[in-house]
């Protein structure tokens, strides 16, 4: 099933969860744990501690987890696009589910707070639909993200008949 909107686009952005350690990186992070628990771990059964070495290996089991579970969550994907006539926002979450949002451009608002912090949230919002976008981005990502939506929208509106500012969040600072 394809998502997209057909041409031409105003705005076309695909937000996915950054993740600093790739595969690779991944399992020569766990190789190196393991080593160390084989090694640690040998030296406390040697030594009749052997409840030490279970420890550290469950220990490694838990980072093992962790990773995978960050990894999962590091599936989501939203898109955010903007035509003539819809701005269609799908995410699909780490399951494979599809959520689909659509607005008509000349009513939506698009709104971070002014000015931004650390936990602000990007908002699009049209006639009581509400839909949170790019959470997992970086504060600068996010405004960065914001500017850009509302500078596509404006010549949509201007085009209507609209304030180009009209139902647009306040400028938000250089």
């Amino acid at each position: 099933m394809s998502t997209a909107l057909s041409p031409p686009l105003h705005f076309d952005a695909v937000l996915r969860p950054h993740r600093s350690l790739g595969r690779a990186g991944f399992w020569w992070l766990m190789a190196g744990n393991g080593i160390v628990t084989l090694i640690i771990g040998s030296r406390f059964l040697v030594l009749g501690a052997w409840p030490v070495t279970a420890f550290y290996l469950i220990d490694l089991l838990l980072i093992y987890g962790a990773f995978r579970l960050s990894y999962r969550s590091g599936r989501l994907l939203e898109t955010v696009q903007l035509s003539e006539t819809e701005l269609k926002i799908c995410r699909i979450d780490p399951e494979g589910r599809l959520t689909a949002w659509s607005f008509q451009p000349y009513w939506v608002r698009v709104r971070i707070a002014d000015p931004p912090q650390d936990d602000s949230q990007i908002t699009v919002t049209s006639h009581g639909k509400m839909v949170v976008i790019g959470s997992f981005l970086s504060l600068d990502e996010r405004v960065e993200l914001a500017r850009a939506l509302i500078r596509a929208l404006r010549p949509l509106r201007a085009g209507s008949g609209m304030a180009p500012e009209e139902g647009a969040a306040p400028p938000l600072p250089p």
